[in-house]
């Protein structure tokens, strides 16, 4: 990412650091009533390698495939471990859309994924931001770009680009962000659906040529893949 001047003071910054992170800051949450302090930390095995985060992903969406899902880390003693810290192992880049929220189509729980969201994955500054907090600051192994059936940003960029039609401003940039992402070779519904791949390779190879990132793909401490999920089957597969 490109360097820029530093604009937050020492102090400032670690203040910002511990509460994006999870830590605790004195007198924080004094006016809502502070939870009791926890004696014993919960047992958690949490992913560390791109590859173990990866396959925990899979069997979470599988249970939620097979209507098995589990519900992990929600109870009592989760939510107060929580307070002293997160230690997410996936941080998933996703569309805003309603049907496709990550903690439930991959069966996770409080703590275990980071997610981001803009509408059909389109990356700026904050997006970019978020992703590199959760890699650099957090140390999350995986992230995920996650595509699905039927996005209606993706549509919208389509439309606009067959038919001329202007949209309203701030979503004219959205479709901005896809337009290089559209895929000539097909018509009809079948454009939508291979552009709807094609922005997640798009995404993920923006993501990929970060430089902060790009240094931890190639020591093998970070992966960054794509994936779509499938509305119909509720299932998510890889992106190649």
């Amino acid at each position: 990412m490109t360097t820029k001047p530093d604009l937050i003071p020492t102090g400032r910054r670690t203040l910002l650091r511990a509460a994006l992170g999870g830590g605790v800051v004195a007198g924080a949450g004094l006016a809502l009533g502070a939870p009791p302090a926890v004696g014993a930390t919960r047992t958690r095995t949490r992913p560390t390698t791109p590859a173990a985060a990866l396959r925990e992903l899979t069997r979470g969406n599988r249970r939620w495939h097979a209507l098995r899902q589990v519900h992990p880390h929600e109870a009592m003693a989760d939510r107060l471990a929580a307070v002293s810290g997160q230690h997410p192992f996936a941080l998933i880049l996703g569309c805003i859309d309603s049907r496709v929220p990550p903690e439930v189509v991959f069966d996770q729980g409080l703590g275990d994924l980071m997610t981001v969201r803009s509408a059909g994955e389109v990356l700026d500054e904050a997006v970019l931001g978020s992703v590199a907090f959760g890699v650099l600051e957090l140390g999350i192994p995986l992230v995920m770009v996650l595509g699905h059936q039927s996005c209606g940003a993706v549509s919208a960029a389509v439309h606009a680009e067959e038919t001329g039609e202007q949209l309203p401003a701030h979503i004219a940039y959205v479709a901005d962000q896809i337009r290089p992402a559209i895929d000539h070779g097909h018509t009809g519904q079948d454009r939508v659906d291979a552009t709807v791949t094609a922005n997640v390779r798009l995404v993920r190879s923006r993501l990929a040529a970060e430089p902060d990132l790009a240094a931890k793909v190639a020591t093998g401490q970070l992966a960054i893949v794509g994936a779509r999920y499938e509305l119909g089957s509720q299932l998510v597969h890889r992106i190649a």
